[in-house]
């Protein structure tokens, strides 16, 4: 009988090392002093929480949340491993049971609400165009170029140039991000591109001129070259 008691200890705690990978106690994380980004996965979408450069942080923002979108059940932040593969209710830095809210008049696939902070989204394997990863449909209040030294906005786009760039965006087509790096696509003259919601919510997309590419994974077409390269050559007068 002992031995089936021992034989029946063993299998459960065999069973609990192959299926919580998050228990800490059990796999020995976190296995290295990691700086997250502040990151948060609900409903299969990473988002991002984008802190604002000094030069920017005065600068109003406002929410209104509405339904509760669900909790986080499990910080990151001194518990995960280094190579932890994120799950809905994750969170780098939020504490566990942080409520997760919606903002009122903008798709949750876009942008939510946890512990009084913005978080915009970041990855959506569900979305296949720059438009279904960035639902900003006459969301965005203004484009600017931010200073790759010290983030300040340093020129606005026009209006026309706002919405040409916009119509534009959204039909892009989503690469594969690792491949466009191996491919040497996100390489050579960096640029800053701040986009500013209605709100005020405002988040930062970089954009390398010389491919014509973006960091998300998105190539730009020709509207995409011309309006940035019509909007540098304002910016330089």
């Amino acid at each position: 009988m002992k031995v089936f008691k021992s034989m029946i200890f063993i299998s459960v705690f065999a069973l609990l090392l192959s299926s919580c990978s998050n228990f800490t106690f059990l796999n020995g994380c976190p296995d290295a002093e990691i700086e997250w980004v502040d990151v948060l996965m609900t409903n299969d979408i990473k988002y991002e929480h984008h802190f604002l450069e000094p030069a920017n942080e005065n600068l109003p923002i406002t929410i209104e949340k509405g339904k509760e979108l669900g909790k986080v059940t499990y910080r990151m932040a001194g518990s995960a491993c280094s190579n932890h593969k994120m799950q809905n209710g994750d969170a780098a830095y939020l504490k566990e049971g942080t409520i997760i809210f919606e903002i009122k008049g903008y798709p949750t696939s876009l942008i939510i609400a946890a512990d009084d902070a913005v978080y915009v989204a970041n990855t959506n394997k569900n979305a296949k165009t720059a438009g279904e990863l960035y639902p900003m449909d006459k969301l965005v209040k203004n484009i600017y170029f931010e200073s790759t030294e010290d983030g300040k906005r340093i020129h606005t786009f026009s209006q026309s140039s706002k919405d040409t760039f916009l119509a534009a965006f959204n039909d892009l087509k989503l690469e594969d991000a690792q491949s466009l790096i191996d491919e040497g696509k996100l390489e050579g003259t960096r640029i800053f591109l701040d986009i500013e919601l209605n709100n005020g919510v405002s988040f930062r997309r970089l954009y390398w001129s010389d491919s014509n590419t973006f960091h998300f994974g998105a190539i730009g077409n020709d509207k995409i070259k011309e309006v940035i390269n019509y909007e540098l050559s304002n910016l330089k007068k």
